[in-house]
């Protein structure tokens, strides 16, 4: 007896273990309808079984059931009740519900009977967060990343109302320059990677690694206060509802560009696959000496050591260049333990490999012509010829979030590694007939690498106390950057006689150059929230501080060829042959010094201390009127290291920017209907100027040979006194939200700029370009932003229609010293204006698309349209002409198809650039009484990108 009671037991055991094996797992979220927001203590069952979950926090639920097709009742007081009907579960797997939409029961409705069918992932929970927004908002989530086909988060924002991509990186909103608009990882701030803008640069965030990314355009206290256009923040991936493992593949062709012979690249080294230098293009020992080995001061050996350190490659080389191909994975889920925590991780990886090549870069100088009887530009030198670029990304987020009852951890680590190799092989026009031009033609051959790293470290916090009644909001984020142009390599030859030499003062001797970034960026915050009720109505109390602290080290390195004893008079004009044993010291004449001085004039140290406090409160005075009112303080500190060219000036931690400031905000939303805004906010905010643009760094592009001057140099009438902007904002805003992701809005802006820092062209500079950043007159922006998304039901339910559309209208007052220089350059006949266009600001911006989505199949697709008006991205005035980008038709294709018994395949198609638009910024005449048509604009910079076709494949397991 005793044996067949034991035989039971386990005949028990293995049927209740068979029975679990067999369960599969239903979860969902549960969204209040009314206000977007998730529901806590919502009753789920299914109804056939008895077996439920209480939503917690998040919304989120997890129903544990034999595999079946079931009915689910979502319940809870005051709400009408949800059932849906053909609910799947499958064993071992997780079946996914994303929203369950509850509404108030006002009026004792029936309950709600949908399918599991009719509730799938889509745009209704961004809309959703957009219309309970205090602020006006924007964006666009995973679920458009997937169907758009975008690559990166450069690619995919170029959708989004108002919103345009300079370079394919770097966002502008409402047409403002990215001076103007901040980028935000996660809610925390993150540095940039290009000493020569104040935003980072997107593109280095692959869309596999988003969840979502928001464009705020009106400020509330919870923001940091540097934004005027735009706030834009990514939001990495949190862990899933259910396990995901893909992987995925993607190749694309450009004909322009790939498998041609004309491609030019160089020896670098044996991880630019990797996205990153091995060593091979560092600086050789010795180079910080004050006196580094030359003829004059050291032996010949010393000398011949110091050479051979330097790579050999001068030249460029040619082979066919390869497509483009990308590489993704991702792994994530989460686990479900003992107590009723939840434990989930998440892993994605990428792997960018992009070529892109110009057979025909142009970068142009001109000039107003002395005459003034002479409308036409005057060309004072021109670079034109082949540029070719490898672009490497490399890319890795591992997360781990563990959620409690009433408490949610989240641990996110991020690193990313972007390496561009650059060749060109240019012809050089220097013209006597321009002012401080010598006259002369060239050759030149560059060489460049760029190597750009992030490491993120985030740590994450949300705390619910008191019954949901306070929320505790704590974030802190290390941020580790830095950007590396090692051995910048530029071998120019000038045509003499018809012969090909090196000369000092007419194309150059040859230079090798080495720049160096690094930067360090640590936050912490902590956010409060109270829901209590203020007016008898629900409302909320916030307040939070929050510290940032900022710290970079930027340093240039140069040197530059010179010649014992003369140099040889044959040279082919073959860069390759002119560093060799035979041409390097002692055997041949060419012997390096350096560029710089001891101490370096080009290296600074900069830091910030940034610490922010505010307050702010929401409240309903009426019920149809909600109002959130606060104020942020920031007081700032930027600190500065550096010395100017002559040594005169020498800063050695000293405060260069000092201030204290109260930025206000006033957000009244009124809801005209349930579905139905009108927004109306006023907010104070600050532009500051860049850690770059606040020292004495003077920097040359080896490429187009134009150089920057920072901002502390006193130049002629400007002393050096670079303040920050302040900006009063002004927006009005209707908006309407329907059914099944459609909406449509109106919204009109005004900005009112106090100091606008611009980069002007230096009338004093003749011989070169230089550009300075400086305050210059007060100015205004206000345009008005159109918004649409409807389907065409009256065609096929679907297809739908989409578009936004800004027009803006921008004046800065002349200083005195720019309206001097415009007239006492003006052409016969012309009237110079007292005020133009702001730099940056686009006077027009439109996104359009039309899509397509098949559920059932598996099939989506859409046509997508962005283009920007003519833009001053360069102030001129004096000889220097004003230059202006240009508008670029971009017009994408892209297809998806899911397929697959279990749709584990997915394909994409894509066609860019449709249109086979240029990417070009013209020299030209706008401020005045003259028109563009009445002189021929010019080049400063002109490539053509060509038309590109992808193909990509990803599987689900």
């Amino acid at each position: 007896m005793k044996n067949f009671k034991h035989v039971i037991i386990l005949l028990v055991l293995g049927l209740s273990q068979l029975a679990f094996a067999q369960n599969g797992t239903i979860r969902g979220t549960i969204i209040e309808d009314s206000n977007g927001e998730p529901m806590y203590g919502v009753t789920v069952i299914l109804l056939s079984t008895g077996n439920g979950a209480i939503s917690d926090f998040d919304g989120k639920f997890s129903v544990n059931a034999p595999a079946g097709t079931y009915q689910l009742q979502a319940s809870f007081i005051g709400f009408q009740k949800v059932v849906i009907n053909d609910v799947v579960i499958t064993a071992d797997e997780v079946t996914v519900i994303d929203q369950i939409r509850l509404k108030e029961d006002t009026e004792e409705l029936e309950e709600v009977v949908v399918t599991a069918q009719a509730i799938r992932t889509s745009e209704v929970a961004l809309l959703t967060q957009r219309r309970k927004s205090a602020n006006v908002m924007d964006g666009i989530s995973s679920e458009s990343f997937r169907r758009i086909g975008d690559s990166d988060a450069g690619a995919a924002a170029k959708r989004i109302t108002g919103v345009s991509v300079e370079g394919g990186k770097y966002v502008y909103v409402r047409g403002l320059g990215d001076r103007y608009t901040k980028t935000t990882l996660n809610g925390m701030d993150i540095p940039g990677l290009d000493p020569d803008r104040n935003s980072i640069q997107i593109d280095v965030f692959p869309t596999n690694m988003i969840d979502n990314m928001l464009i705020v355009k009106s400020f509330t206290p919870e923001l940091p206060a540097d934004f005027t256009g735009g706030l834009v923040n990514i939001e990495t991936k949190d862990f899933p509802d259910q396990k995901i493992f893909d992987i995925s593949l993607s190749i694309e062709y450009n004909p322009s560009m790939h498998f041609n012979s004309d491609y030019i690249t160089y020896d670098g080294s044996g991880t630019d696959f990797l996205g990153f230098d091995n060593g091979e293009r560092d600086l050789p020992s010795g180079y910080d000496l004050a006196d580094i080995p030359t003829p004059f001061n050291s032996t010949d050996a010393q000398v011949s050591e110091f050479l051979n350190e330097f790579s050999p490659s001068l030249g460029v080389n040619q082979q066919t260049s390869p497509m483009n191909y990308n590489f993704g994975v991702t792994y994530a889920d989460q686990k479900e333990l003992a107590n009723g925590h939840t434990l989930g991780y998440m892993f994605t990886g990428n792997y960018k490999n992009n070529t892109t090549l110009y057979d025909n870069a142009i970068y142009g100088e001109y000039q107003n012509d002395i005459d003034p009887d002479i409308n036409e530009f005057q060309r004072a030198a021109t670079t034109q010829g082949v540029l070719a670029e490898n672009n490497v990304l490399l890319g890795g987020l591992a997360g781990l979030a563990y959620k409690t009852s009433s408490s949610k951890f989240r641990l996110t680590l991020m690193r990313l590694q972007n390496g561009v190799s650059r060749a060109g092989d240019f012809d050089l026009v220097d013209d006597e007939n321009a002012v401080g031009k010598s006259g002369y033609t060239g050759i030149s051959e560059n060489l460049e690498y760029n190597e750009r790293q992030i490491t993120n470290l985030f740590l994450n916090g949300e705390h619910h106390l008191a019954d949901g009644k306070w929320t505790i909001d704590w974030r802190g984020a290390s941020t580790w950057s830095s950007q590396d142009d090692p051995d910048i390599r530029r071998t120019a030859f000038t045509r003499i006689n018809d012969n090909l030499r090196f000369a000092a003062g007419a194309a150059g001797n040859p230079s090798r150059l080495w720049r160096s970034l690094e930067e360090v960026n640590t936050v912490g915050k902590v956010d409060i929230t109270n829901d209590r009720k203020i007016f008898n109505r629900d409302g909320k109390i916030k307040f939070g501080v929050s510290h940032v602290y900022k710290e970079r080290d930027y340093n240039i390195v140069d040197f530059n060829v010179n010649f014992f004893n003369g140099q040889q008079l044959d040279w082919t004009g073959n860069a390759s042959e002119v560093w060799t044993p035979e041409t390097l010291y002692p055997n041949g004449s060419i012997f390096l010094v350096s560029g710089f001085s001891e101490p370096n004039p080009n290296q600074y140290n900069s830091n910030i201390n940034n610490t922010g406090a505010y307050i702010s409160t929401e409240f309903s005075a009426t019920e149809k009127l909600k109002s959130i009112i606060g104020v942020r303080a920031e007081n700032f500190v930027q600190r500065h290291t550096g010395r100017d060219q002559l040594q005169t000036q020498v800063l050695d931690n000293d405060v260069v920017l000092d201030n204290l400031h109260f930025f206000p905000s006033v957000n009244f939303i009124y809801a005209l209907q349930e579905r139905q805004n009108l927004r109306l906010s006023y907010s104070k905010t600050i532009a500051r100027p860049s850690f770059k643009e606040l020292s004495f760094a003077q920097i040359l592009d080896p490429v187009s040979n134009r150089i920057f001057d920072g901002g502390l140099f006193a130049i002629d009438d400007w002393d050096g006194n670079l303040r920050e902007t302040l900006i009063d904002n002004f927006d009005l805003r209707w908006e309407l939200f329907m059914n099944r992701g459609q909406n449509v809005s109106f919204s009109a802006f005004y900005k009112s700029f106090q100091d606008p820092i611009e980069l002007v062209l230096l009338p004093q500079a003749q011989t070169n370009i230089e550009l300075q950043p400086r305050n210059v007159g007060d100015g205004q922006v206000y345009g008005i932003e159109a918004e649409f998304k409807k389907s065409l039901d009256f065609i096929n339910d679907r297809f739908s229609l989409y578009g936004n559309f800004t027009l803006v209208k921008s004046a800065i007052e002349l200083s005195e010293t720019e309206l001097r220089n415009r007239r006492n350059n003006a052409r016969t006949g012309e009237e110079i204006k007292d005020t133009r266009n702001m730099a940056g600001q686009a006077p027009w911006i439109v996104n359009a698309g039309l899509a397509y989505d098949d559920y059932e199949r598996g099939i989506d697709a859409g046509l997508f349209y962005n283009v920007k008006g003519k833009t001053l991205v360069v102030v001129g005035g004096g000889i220097n002409p004003d230059v202006f980008a240009q508008p670029f038709h971009s017009l994408n294709f892209n297809f998806n198809k899911v397929f697959g018994e279990q749709e584990e395949w997915a394909l994409n198609f894509s066609i860019s650039n449709i249109l086979g638009d240029k990417l070009e910024q013209f020299y030209e005449r706008s401020f005045s009484n003259f028109s563009s048509e009445q002189e021929s604009a010019q080049v400063f910079q002109s490539f053509n990108p060509g038309t590109s076709v992808g193909l990509g494949i990803k599987y689900s397991f």
